[in-house]
């Protein structure tokens, strides 16, 4: 199974490109900066990112540096010659670009459908009990 899902924020603009030929398939490229661990064990790995298709294009148009995302996808390992050498990359093809963060609380997904948490209105009164500021309880049966 070759699947990968991570959070970060990009590290520059995307750069869009169009392939040659009949259909012209916009691909955009980008990295994320993705932070592991906590405080001393703390690190940060930088993965580049490739997006195809209307994908592509949205993230060029609503992405920009410093904007944090979610990718769902799967690496592509890859060589090529420079300077008599080879050269080895990793990329991760994504499938799926979110948009997080955004300035008015909505996610986004790259195909271009705006996706907002739905927060049901409390069909219940809640109660605080005395003396714990901010809890809140609720009467709902379990059902396990």
């Amino acid at each position: 199974m070759n699947s990968v899902q991570l959070i970060g924020r990009l590290t520059r603009d995307p750069e869009v490109r169009y392939t040659t030929g009949q259909n012209q398939t916009a691909v955009a490229r980008f990295s994320i900066a993705v932070n592991d661990g906590y405080g001393e064990n703390e690190r940060t790995s930088f993965i580049n990112i490739v997006v195809f298709g209307r994908q592509a294009e949205n993230c060029e148009r609503f992405l920009s540096k410093g904007r944090q995302v979610g990718i769902t996808g799967r690496i592509q390992t890859g060589s090529y010659e420079k300077d008599g050498r080879t050269v080895y990359t990793t990329d991760v093809v994504a499938s799926r670009v979110e948009f997080l963060g955004g300035g008015d609380g909505a996610s986004r997904s790259a195909g271009g459908s705006y996706q907002r948490p739905q927060q049901a209105e409390p069909q219940q009164s809640y109660a605080e009990p005395a003396g714990i500021e901010g809890f809140q309880s609720v009467d709902d049966d379990i059902p396990f």
